[in-house]
């Protein structure tokens, strides 16, 4: 197993896994996370279907904390650990609503700069398409004139 990040760190590259495994880490930034198994099969005899099941259950934020430990660590008592574990979730999910209010903003941002951008397209646009009517009427005018048509 190999666990690596966006920007390139590593976060572990346990060998020769066996059983349930429970990695942790702590990352140094928000970002997208690799996750990569590798199977090699080490048998002198042909195996006609190998097969492995592999199970990953990923947790992020207050649910990745080992909270038993964490009680253990404080000697807490069970309502003042689940105060602490409600007090992390409320915090996530006002860092959330922090980060999606500031993106909202961004793409109201983005929107409104491109609907100006498309108005004033289309606004040059007709004035183009105006300026080149005149300029054909202009122009006809004269050949036909040249030609003694009018």
């Amino acid at each position: 197993m190999h666990i690596k990040d966006a920007m390139g760190n590593d976060y572990g590259r346990p060998r020769d896994i066996a059983g349930e495994v429970r990695s942790a880490f702590t990352s140094h930034a928000d970002s997208a996370f690799d996750v990569c198994f590798e199977n090699i099969l080490n048998s002198k005899t042909p195996v006609m279907s190998p097969s492995r099941h592999v199970e990953l259950d990923i947790d992020i934020g207050a649910d990745a904390k080992d909270w038993s430990a964490i009680q253990a660590g404080e000697k807490l008592k069970p309502t003042e650990l689940e105060l602490r574990r409600v007090e992390e979730t409320i915090g996530e999910v006002v860092r959330e609503m922090e980060y999606l209010r500031e993106r909202e903003h961004k793409l109201r941002d983005t929107n409104e700069s491109t609907n100006e951008r498309v108005k004033w397209f289309a606004i040059g646009t007709m004035f183009m398409l105006l300026i080149l009517g005149a300029w054909q009427v202009v122009y006809l005018r004269a050949y036909f004139r040249s030609k003694h048509l009018i």
